[in-house]
């Protein structure tokens, strides 16, 4: 028995009856008429089209011919799988369905051209987004509190008071201590200072006075002496400066928008029915402990 299981003649069968009992229901299914797969002149183009992309050149006729040949054999399978119901439960395939609705939602919302009054209402909706910061010019000597220890205040107070007799015609590199961050910042954000410095070393250099060594300011890494040299103050923009921008986050929006309004539209259609599984034994007591 188990030699003749191993006989090719046997798997040749074999297959050609099962080829034969699909064959079989294909032929046999119930109110099968035959249907009209018609290739249209855009499809046609779509497909020479595409051939052009990957070929870098024209298709030839016979070329030609074969990619629609090949169209149709893909147009019979993909109908007659659905009708024999392949596509159910394949969870590949409905990922893909779902995708492909979604575009279609996204296609039309990218259709849509907003107003100037639509970029105003998302502007103030969102002002965070397109808030211009505040910019900083600033020199920084740094004192170490490792290094300094129980001296750290009078060392600060000492250093601070030089600077401000000499109006801070010095050279910064020889006061404070090695430090791995720059000693002079130009037109720095706040945004960026709050990463090296921490925030409240960013909001300190908002309230101090411009032109003038003041400190010590306390960041992550210990206390340092200030001068702001410039600040430039943090405002919100006018539409025009950040058209672009806002336009592109709308956009954004009004897609994901669309998106959701067409599923809840679909999803009327439907009466969803939840059955969720009964708890196990360890479920439950576990559910109960946690009350």
């Amino acid at each position: 028995m188990k030699r003749l299981i191993r006989e090719p003649l046997v798997h040749f069968v074999l297959l050609g009856a099962g080829l034969f009992l699909a064959y079989s229901l294909v032929e046999t299914r119930p109110g099968d008429s035959p249907e009209a797969i018609i290739v249209t002149p855009g499809q046609i183009e779509h497909l020479a089209a595409t051939f052009v992309r990957v070929w870098q050149r024209p298709p030839t006729e016979s070329e030609l011919d074969g990619l629609i040949q090949d169209y149709v054999r893909e147009e019979v399978y993909a109908r007659e799988a659905v009708a024999l119901g392949l596509d159910r439960d394949d969870t590949v395939i409905r990922r893909r369905l779902r995708q492909k609705l979604e575009f279609v939602a996204e296609d039309i919302a990218t259709q849509a051209e907003p107003t100037d009054e639509d970029l105003r209402v998302y502007l103030s909706a969102h002002l965070e987004e397109f808030a211009v910061e505040p910019r900083f010019t600033f020199s920084q000597v740094y004192l170490s509190p490792e290094r300094r220890r129980d001296s750290l205040a009078r060392d600060a107070a000492q250093e601070l008071a030089r600077l401000v007799s000499v109006n801070g015609n010095i050279d910064l590199s020889e006061l404070g201590d090695p430090f791995l961050l720059d000693q002079q910042y130009t037109a720095a954000s706040a945004r960026d200072i709050a990463k090296d410095f921490g925030r409240h070393f960013a909001a300190a250099l908002d309230k101090l006075p411009v032109g003038q060594w003041q400190g010590p300011i306390k960041s992550a890494y210990g206390l340092h002496l200030v001068l702001v040299r410039e600040r430039t103050e943090g405002r919100l923009p006018a539409l025009e400066e950040a058209r672009d921008a806002i336009r592109r986050n709308w956009a954004d929006a009004h897609r994901l928008d669309a998106t959701e309004t067409f599923y809840r539209a679909l999803l009327r259609r439907y009466t969803v029915i939840i059955e969720k599984p009964q708890p196990t034994g360890d479920a439950k007591k576990m559910a109960e402990a946690r009350q």
